[in-house]
C-alpha cells in the first residue's frame, strides 16, 4: 500500500507570492545610483545570487560582495526592503495550504538564501505567519538547489519526513521533475483553482 502524504512541502516565489524581480532590481537601482542592467549584472550575471543560493556564501558575504558590485554599501534592511518590494502574497493559495495545515503539516522550500527565510516576518508575514518555525527552509541549507535530488531529501530529512510521504508544489516544470527523481509526490503549480483540485482528489482539504 502506498504511504499516504504526511507533509506538503510548496514552493514560495510563483506559488505561495508573487514574486517581481523588476521590481527589486528598480529597488535597489534607486538606492545605489546604478542603472537597472547593472543590478541585474551584479545580482545574477555574476553568479552572486546562484552562489547565495547554493548556500556557497554566507549572507553577510553577499551583501558585502553585492555592495562593492554596486559600489554603494548593502545593509541587511536595504536587502529586506528590496526584496519585500518584489513579494506579493497570493492570498486564496495560502488559504489552501492553511487548509492542509488543518490535517497535514506543511513547509516552504525555496531556492534563496537565508537572507530570506530568516526574515521571512519582514518580507512576506502572511507567509510567515502561516507556517511553524523551523518550516521555512532555503535551499542555501543544503549545499544545492532545486532541481538537485541532495536539495529535497536534505529539506526532508532536517524534517523528519520521507520521500514518499511528501507531495511537493512547485511552478517550474524541472524543480517538479527533480522532486520526482527524489522520490517524492510532485504537482506543478497553474494557478489556485486547479491546486484546490489536485489537494481535494488526494484527501488533502
Amino acid at each position: 500500500m502506498a504511504m499516504s502524504i504526511s507533509l506538503v512541502l510548496f514552493d514560495l516565489d510563483g506559488v505561495l507570492c508573487d514574486y517581481d524581480r523588476s521590481a527589486r532590481v528598480a529597488h535597489l537601482a534607486a538606492l545605489t545610483g546604478q542603472s537597472v542592467d547593472a543590478v541585474r549584472r551584479a545580482i545574477w550575471d555574476s553568479g552572486l545570487e546562484a552562489r547565495a543560493d547554493a548556500g556557497l556564501m554566507s549572507g553577510k558575504d553577499y551583501l558585502s560582495e553585492l555592495g562593492l558590485l554596486l559600489g554603494h554599501r548593502i545593509t541587511l534592511d536595504d536587502w529586506l526592503a528590496a526584496r519585500r518590494a518584489a513579494t506579493t502574497p497570493k492570498a486564496e493559495v495560502l488559504r489552501l495550504a492553511k487548509a492542509v495545515a488543518s490535517s497535514r503539516r506543511v513547509a516552504v522550500l525555496t531556492n534563496n538564501s537565508r537572507l530570506l527565510t530568516e526574515h521571512m516576518d519582514r518580507v512576506c508575514p502572511e507567509v510567515g505567519e502561516l507556517f511553524d518555525e523551523g518550516t521555512i527552509l532555503s535551499t542555501a541549507s543544503y549545499g544545492a538547489t532545486k532541481p538537485a535530488p541532495q536539495a529535497y531529501l536534505r529539506c526532508l530529512e532536517e524534517l523528519d519526513a520521507m520521500p514518499a510521504g511528501t507531495l511537493f508544489i512547485d511552478d517550474v516544470d524541472s524543480n517538479v521533475a527533480g522532486a520526482i527523481q527524489a522520490g517524492l509526490h510532485a504537482y506543478m503549480f497553474i494557478g489556485a483553482e486547479a491546486m484546490a483540485q489536485e489537494l481535494a482528489s488526494r484527501g488533502l482539504i
